[in-house]
């Protein structure tokens, strides 16, 4: 993904620039985007690490979501995304998190829920407190193909575009 890397070269400068670090939340992705990060020489100034929390269970015991949320809304949900994003602030560190949860497919998809659909959330602690970004998105393909478009949206989110 070369395009992926001009992404995360452009957010670790911003990031070195500000002094902020990232933390990630990762459901579907599976820990991609973490890697994506730490392939740029370098990445340990400005990437602090990150969870990923493929089970419900997961998700509440290292990131606080809560099992009222997910009972609620279900994992593939704004709610959740929003409280992976925080969570991952609050429990790991860093200035700026950004946690996914979707449906990867093959399986697993409703038609509340469908295959390729991925929520996206993307927390700044700053002086008003913690601040949380949410997108949804419905990606074609297969399930490298959705995992792909979601670490590029993820990303992209980050540095604003």
């Amino acid at each position: 993904m070369p395009e992926t890397a001009c992404i995360i070269a452009e957010l670790a400068e911003r990031l070195l620039a500000g002094g902020r670090r990232l933390v990630t939340a990762e459901s579907c992705t599976g820990g991609w985007i973490a890697k994506a990060c730490t392939d740029l020489p370098g990445s340990s100034r400005w990437f602090l690490g990150g969870a990923v929390t493929y089970s419900d269970d997961l998700k509440v015991t290292l990131l606080g979501v809560r099992r009222e949320t997910l009972v609620a809304n279900g994992a593939v949900s704004e709610a959740v995304v929003r409280e992976m994003a925080k969570g991952a602030l609050e429990r790991l560190g860093g200035e700026e998190a950004v946690a996914v949860t979707g449906v990867a497919g093959p399986d697993g998809g409703t038609p509340g829920k469908p295959v390729g659909m991925v929520w996206f959330g993307w927390a700044r602690r700053g002086v008003e407190g913690i601040v949380i970004r949410t997108a949804v998105e419905r990606f074609p393909g297969d399930r490298e193909a959705v995992r792909c478009a979601a670490v590029r949206r993820a990303l992209a989110g980050l540095v604003g575009t």
